[in-house]
């Protein structure tokens, strides 16, 4: 039914738009209805995508700088993140050093540039990764331990050096250093003891304080078999990778609030002396301090914060002795360390970033210990996309060898969940890394990537990234070795624009309003710290899965029965409250929580698990309530004090399928059928991915709920979809195109329905309203005809790229790609071509979809010289009805390739454009590559254009 009222749309006319207002207005004052507000969301700064913005051996100049940042506001961009890295061979004379006073003054135009072109500016808390450089002082650099045993007969007198390494001519007693931790070729000062202690069946001697300041130990051993065990404050040398001129120096020790403190003290130190702003926000990249598994002050922390010494437990530390007791001792080890890495980093850098009125990201991922505490102390948690997703997509191109990604939505999850619990406004993305091989990257196969990170809760894209590169520089220019190079020098950057424009109007609906996921998701990070080999635990997104399958797989199989969960740890746990019988954290609302097949778990968070049952809360129990504690300190009081509280908790010894229990205000659901149990809960299941195989989130907003719906497989839907939110009416939204109109909306069952029509690829943002009724156009819904092929006599030129090729060409019947085009350049030729025919139309319709089939890789389209819009995404196609007439038409479609075909002829012909120091260009899997070997990537148009004529229907 066509809506009576209708008014403003961003496609109407401005005398429609305020007739419509008038119109409006007056039903308005006549009644008492309330209508909802049917505008777009006003767009932040923060809608727009970030660059991280790569400086090479920051050898920018003003003039570079000022070009670089207007290309990117012209395409776009929202705000640039500064991150220097290695230089250019032969511009040595151009490199400036990190931080030194011409470094500033550059930065410094830059934010004078950011103010005028509205691009908001933030740095890199360093140069390439982790934070270390020359300021890293040896005793300040990231540790290791290093462990070596002597083996000691009693009653007899042991005399050595306490070293990590046996003389060369070693005494027999003597064994090398444990494996695992690795050893120092030779004695250095950075090596220090830690602890010294002897152990004989049970008993322990403390022999620190008897080695002498040469490092000797003299001890007349008691009678019995004796093993010395010796600990060492190690050093990893690891040095910050890709490092930029000024910034090459040890990593720090990210365990110490002092090393913290001396390496930020040279920030203080330059913007002090500059007289320079601070950025908007400071960043830090995924943890990857490699073997960082010790600090000189662990023996001490990890007595005060698990209450026993960990050098009376040597051997249990390096997994020798009773099985149960070697976990118990890594579990208060890794806890430790996770809890060192919060305290003593990531609180006092936030804190430290606050007092200049900055704010901080952070990819916390890689860090070894609870990935939501560190998350959610900044003010915006960052993950990263890495590799490319198996979308099953109809015509997404999959080139050979490109690497599967590891940010599956289960890693995805932690920033999101982080940033939802707590009340974090922005969650953002590290985008596209290594998404395909360089030159390679379609902006096609950019959108599926993106709409997973957006169904994931991400909703603040950086993209990696932009190398800064001057003018001057010749073909392809300065690069950076992961990135999908994000500059003008890619030719994937003359139609990025509507890459941006869509994730800017993405952003906008998705930036407003709270998190409404279903349910919490406790994190059983007990029962992974005590059952994980090894020692030191890195929980990085290329291990995710391996380190935590079941987790894994249960939250795949949550979001397959309809459901989206946040995760939650132990520390937000506590933060939680019950508030009208749902969850209430911090910074959203849950209608449960989900406690997985977990064996371990403190009692504290046991008791807040009762209490928030007993306050009203729903609490689910999957397989079997948690039976033991963590760790070894005062281990059996704790567990008669959660057995003590288990009895307190109505369930059986064995668990049936699904069984709800009263407790208190709320409830406890138990059973082993994950299905049966949350359905027991009573919560409504989205039928969008249990139906249709669709990806999306919801949120909700003062007046309803909006959703972000995407077909990231080989599904469609053309149907009456259930929601699981009541709604008395809908809008429908589309971020590719900006229309926007009225769904159809129904009840069937006392549940609300609406009508969505979405292809593989297609993205929709749909908004719904409890109880106000929408007035504003009716959403196009139509019926598809047959396709007609658009045949004639089409002709080809080449337009802006390179080599120039001038000339016309006439293919008949269909466009070909034109490196079938018989010219010499025409296979590596870079940029852009136009197709155009003359063709008539004899035929009436509500509306035209064009269709350019198989296109590589993006177009501008003009119908009879009017500019009707950019295809870049799947599936390519473009309604054109209002720009059509009766009779005769001219199509006009500018073809952008990709760069793949230019590189490869450089290859072939041995060009030397590898001048990057570090790392000169690799493939995906950081191997060696010749891009001479590949094929001539097709290029243009390659199969039929099509026009299907569409009627438009009326849904009831």
């Amino acid at each position: 039914m066509k809506n009576l009222l209708p008014i403003c749309s961003k496609s109407m006319p401005f005398a429609n738009a305020i007739k419509g207002l008038c119109v409006a207005f007056l039903f308005l004052s006549a009644s008492c209805t309330t209508v909802g507000d049917v505008s777009w969301p006003v767009e932040k700064p923060e809608a727009k995508p970030g660059m991280r913005w790569w400086w090479l051996g920051s050898a920018v100049d003003s003039a570079g700088l000022t070009a670089n940042m207007e290309d990117m506001y012209n395409a776009g961009v929202g705000a640039v993140e500064i991150t220097p890295i290695y230089g250019i061979n032969g511009a040595e004379n151009r490199h400036i050093d990190y931080l030194s006073p011409r470094w500033m003054r550059l930065y410094q135009h830059v934010l004078d540039e950011g103010k005028r072109l509205g691009i908001t500016i933030e740095m890199n808390n360093g140069t390439g990764w982790p934070f270390g450089g020359p300021s890293v002082a040896a005793e300040d650099a990231a540790g290791k331990v290093i462990f070596r045993k002597f083996l000691v007969q009693g009653g007899t007198h042991f005399e050595q050096k306490i070293v990590t390494e046996p003389p060369r001519r070693g005494l027999p007693a003597q064994m090398p250093a444990t494996a695992g931790s690795g050893a120092y070729p030779e004695e250095s000062n950075n090596v220090t003891i830690a602890a010294v202690v002897a152990y004989s069946q049970g008993q322990k001697i403390d022999l620190t304080d008897k080695v002498t300041a040469d490092r000797t130990l003299a001890w007349d051993a008691p009678e019995g078999e004796w093993t010395i065990w010796a600990a060492f404050n190690g050093k990893t040398l690891q040095k910050v990778k890709r490092a930029a001129p000024g910034g090459e120096g040890l990593v720090m020790n990210h365990y110490s609030a002092d090393a913290l403190k001396r390496y930020l003290s040279r920030f203080d130190e330059a913007f002090t002396a500059a007289g320079a702003p601070w950025p908007n926000t400071f960043f830090n990249d995924s943890y990857e301090v490699y073997g960082a598994n010790w600090s000189e002050n662990l023996l001490t922390e990890f007595e005060k914060r698990r209450g026993y010494r960990l050098q009376d437990y040597i051997p249990e530390l390096n997994r020798e002795g009773d099985a149960e007791t070697c976990a118990r001792i890594v579990s208060d080890y890794r806890e430790t360390l996770s809890e060192l890495l919060l305290d003593n980093f990531t609180v006092p850098w936030t804190e430290w970033a606050h007092s200049h009125g900055v704010t901080v990201r952070n990819q916390a991922h890689g860090s070894p210990g609870n990935l939501i505490d560190f998350y959610a102390t900044v003010d915006i948690p960052e993950c990263e996309s890495f590799g490319r997703t198996l979308f099953d997509i109809p015509g997404l191109r999959v080139d050979s060898g490109m690497k599967e990604s590891d940010s599956h939505p289960f890693v995805l999850k932690y920033a999101s969940s982080a940033a939802h619990i707590t009340g974090k406004p922005f969650v953002s993305s590290e985008t596209f890394t290594w998404l395909t091989e360089h030159f390679r990257t379609s902006l096609s196969q950019m959108k599926p990537e993106l709409d997973l990170l957006y169904a994931s809760g991400v909703n603040h894209m950086y993209y990696h990234g932009s190398p800064y590169s001057p003018k001057d520089a010749a073909w392809p220019g300065w690069m950076f070795y992961a990135s999908v190079n994000m500059n003008a020098n890619n030719t994937i950057f003359r139609d990025v624009i509507g890459l941006n424009s869509y994730v800017k109007r993405t952003q906008s609906f998705l930036q407003y309003g709270t998190p409404d996921n279903d349910f919490l998701l406790y994190i059983p990070i007990y029962d992974i710290w005590q059952e994980q080999p090894g020692l030191y635990l890195m929980f990085d997104i290329h291990k995710m899965r391996h380190v935590m399958p079941a987790f894994f797989q249960m939250v795949v199989n949550i979001q397959k029965l309809g459901f989206e969960t946040d995760y939650i740890s132990d520390k937000y746990l506590l933060q939680t409250t019950v508030k009208n019988g749902l969850l209430q954290t911090p910074g959203a609302a849950y209608k449960a929580i989900i406690v997985p097949n977990v064996h371990y778990m403190p009692t504290e968070t046991m008791a807040q698990l009762v209490k928030l049952a007993q306050d009203g809360a729903t609490i689910i129990f999957a397989d079997h309530i948690p039976a033991d504690v963590p760790g070894l300190k005062d281990l059996e009081t704790r567990r008669a004090k959660l057995k003590e509280m288990a009895k307190a908790i109505p369930v059986e010894e064995t668990f049936p399928a699904a069984v709800s229990k009263p407790l208190g205000k709320g409830k406890i659901i138990y059973g082993n059928d994950y299905p049966e149990l949350l359905q027991v809960t009573g919560v409504q299941p989205e039928e969008l991915p249990v139906k249709y195989g669709a990806s999306f989130i919801r949120r909700q907003n003062e007046t309803g709920h909006h959703y972000f719906i995407s077909m990231l497989g080989n599904h469609r839907i053309a149907d009456w979809v259930k929601l699981s939110v009541d709604a008395t009416s809908a809008m429908i939204y589309n971020p590719l195109t900006e229309e926007s109109g009225k769904a159809a909306v129904r009840t069937s069952n006392g549940q609300t329905e609406v009508y969505l029509e979405l292809e593989p690829g297609q993205s929709v943002i749909l908004k719904t309203f409890h109880s106000q009724q929408v007035s504003a156009p009716d959403y196009a819904y139509y019926d598809k005809a047959a396709s007609k092929a658009v045949t004639g006599e089409w002709k080809f030129r080449f337009t802006d790229g390179m080599p120039a090729i001038d000339g016309e060409y006439t293919m008949n019947g269909s466009p070909v790609s034109w490196t079938e085009v018989a010219h010499d350049s025409a296979t590596v030729y870079a940029g852009t071509g136009r197709y155009s025919v003359t063709f008539n139309l004899n035929e009436q319709a509500d509306e035209w979809l064009l269709d350019l089939g198989k296109l590589c890789e993006s177009a501008r389209v003009y119908v009879n010289g009017q500019d009707a819009g950019i295809v870049w995404s799947l599936p390519f196609t473009l309604k054109i009805g209002k720009y059509l007439q009766q009779g005769e038409n001219k199509l006009e479609i500018d073809v952008t390739n990709l760069p793949a075909n230019r590189i490869r002829d450089y290859d072939k012909r041995g060009v030397k454009w590898r001048i990057f120091k570090d790392i000169n260009i690799v493939s995906v899997f950081y191997k060696d590559i010749n891009f001479g070997i590949w094929g001539v990537s097709p290029s243009g148009l390659t199969d039929e254009v099509t026009l299907t004529p569409l009627t438009a229907k009326t849904i009831y």
